[in-house]
């Protein structure tokens, strides 16, 4: 993931208030995957998620305040299916050989007490950035019992209109909204 020198500085910047600092995180890309579910033709419900994602999360749940970046390897959509895979790829859609990447930024993070519960941010796909709001659900963090570190996860979702981003192919049969599901797991630095 890459993540722009003067986004990090701020917001490690911003991570020292009063006397706590923020927890900074590691998005391990091995129990993260980006989900996504779309109506097909009226008939059935359609899934697929992405297999490489990378990114860091800043929480400070004293000052409520927090950061998130995640960054989605587009060409590692999984839908079970190679021949779907192939056209989910091409210009029709994700257009993966010119648009390599798929980003969030947030902007805010929600906070009850000191677990987040949505986020605020922008969706960035196809060259084309949203607005989008994640709720958080299922937050939990403790020491991973496999590799004795500090880890935080959580269940994320949304919605997005694939429109909005210029992915009309075949509308309005394949469905124009997108429920989003990112299930995240996250080491402390």
């Amino acid at each position: 993931m890459t993540i722009r020198p003067a986004t990090y500085v701020a917001a490690l910047c911003l991570a020292f208030t009063g006397n706590s600092w923020a927890e900074s995180y590691t998005i391990d890309s091995k129990h993260t995957f980006p989900s996504f579910e779309i109506s097909h033709l009226g008939f059935s419900t359609q899934r697929g998620r992405f297999d490489d994602t990378s990114g860091k999360i800043i929480l400070n749940p004293k000052s409520e305040w927090g950061h998130i970046e995640v960054n989605i390897v587009a060409d590692s959509i999984d839908t079970g299916l190679p021949e779907l895979e192939a056209k989910l790829k091409g210009s029709d859609f994700f257009n993966t050989a010119k648009f390599t990447s798929i980003n969030f930024n947030s902007k805010s993070v929600k906070f009850v007490g000191e677990k987040p519960i949505a986020t605020e941010g922008t969706l960035t796909m196809l060259g084309i950035s949203k607005p989008l709001l994640l709720t958080i659900e299922n937050f939990h963090c403790g020491i991973h019992p496999i590799s004795n570190r500090n880890i935080c996860g959580a269940d994320a979702s949304g919605l997005i209109k694939r429109s909005d981003f210029g992915m009309t192919a075949f509308l309005p049969m394949i469905g124009d909204e997108v429920k989003l599901k990112i299930q995240v797991e996250a080491f402390v630095e």
